[in-house]
């Protein structure tokens, strides 16, 4: 969105919108959501991306739900926000009851428990690179890639657990992030 010409969609744009990214996306809605909106569709830039994803941090509830929100009042009123909502969580809701219900069907079956195991593997490294992708316009220096190859090594190459990852980096980032 430019400020010599707002950005205008309209319920329908928004549902459908939000529908694919939510049917894309579930589970890892951030990351689809952030290519969708700024480099795909160029409904943000990547400034307003990051400035209208740390309101919604503040929020209650989940974040990505409250980025459709924000995004939608900000495009329809109360009516945008139902309609970016309902696109977005509409596909996620209906693919989760369904292999809800698979899973407790087939759930003795070890290729079964593989897959959960590899799609959480997955979901990891998708969230490692968001994260990112976010960091990158604000920070000149290359410590953000130096945190995550770090707690990389760690957990992937050295096996350590992610409590302990996590109990390192945290502090480690923060200071790092203070000398920015």
């Amino acid at each position: 969105m430019t400020p010599d010409a707002p950005l205008k969609l309209d319920n329908r744009t928004l549902f459908i919108g939000f529908f694919k990214i939510g049917i894309v996306g579930f589970g890892g809605v951030l990351a689809i959501a952030r290519r969708a909106m700024v480099e795909q569709w160029h409904w943000l830039t990547q400034a307003e991306f990051n400035d209208l994803f740390s309101l919604c941090q503040f929020m209650p509830g989940a974040n990505i739900t409250n980025l459709a929100f924000a995004f939608g009042a900000r495009q329809g009123g109360l009516r945008g926000a139902a309609c970016a909502v309902v696109g977005l969580l509409t596909a996620p809701i209906v693919i989760v009851l369904s292999m809800g219900a698979l899973f407790a069907r087939f759930a003795t079956v070890p290729a079964v428990g593989h897959t959960v195991g590899g799609m959480a593997a997955a979901a990891a490294g998708l969230v490692a690179a968001t994260a990112f992708k976010i960091a990158q316009p604000g920070l000149a220096t290359l410590r953000p890639a130096f945190v995550t190859a770090l707690a990389f090594a760690l957990v992937i190459l050295l096996h350590v657990p992610l409590i302990w990852v996590l109990a390192l980096m945290l502090p480690l980032s923060i200071v790092l992030a203070w000398r920015v």
